[in-house]
């Protein structure tokens, strides 16, 4: 079956790890997280390893134990490293300041759009034109960069919008140009 349920995730020196009976939470130098867990999967923790144990043969529960497995290194990079997204806005007169936490854009609308980050996300930006989100939670950060990215998305014909830095926009062709008609 799956692999990634079965490794063993070797947890750095700084970081604590406490399980209970329903929920394990990792606590770094960043920060504190914690995760609830499915009663058929079980949490160890020794020698300095985290393990996901799934005693069952069932599919589901399987797939949970590599769910979880994956849940808890991003708990350790989270707490350890943590998690950014860069973002670009791409358009003539789109721009994005830093209001206290929050984070003021224009995006060609008729209103300057703020929008306030929920505990542990921070706003970076950069020149005019470039933020970069972070945190520690990878799925807070994700789901919060989705949402700026929504704001105003990429248009394809010429490439106007939000998007991720580095993401390649393939740009359709415009209307074509009549032709003088055999006059």
């Amino acid at each position: 079956m799956g692999r990634i349920g079965k490794r063993e995730l070797i947890v750095p020196p700084g970081v604590e790890i406490k399980i209970s009976a329903a929920s394990f939470q990792v606590k770094g130098p960043k920060g504190t997280l914690a995760q609830e867990y499915k009663p058929g999967i079980k949490i160890e923790f020794k020698d300095g390893k985290l393990l996901t144990i799934c005693h069952s043969k069932d599919p589901q529960a399987l797939a949970l134990q590599g769910l979880y497995n994956s849940l808890a290194k991003n708990m350790i990079d989270g707490v350890t490293k943590g998690f950014e997204k860069r973002l670009e806005l791409v358009g003539v007169g789109y721009r994005a300041a830093k209001q206290g936490k929050g984070l003021q854009m224009s995006l060609g609308y008729s209103h300057p759009i703020i929008i306030e980050p929920p505990a542990g996300i921070d706003f970076e930006v950069e020149g005019q034109n470039k933020i970069t989100v972070k945190g520690i939670d990878k799925q807070l950060v994700g789901e919060l960069a989705a949402e700026i990215r929504q704001m105003r998305k990429v248009e394809p014909y010429k490439g106007k919008g939000v998007r991720y830095q580095g993401e390649i926009v393939r740009k359709k062709a415009g209307k074509a140009a009549k032709t003088a008609s055999g006059a």
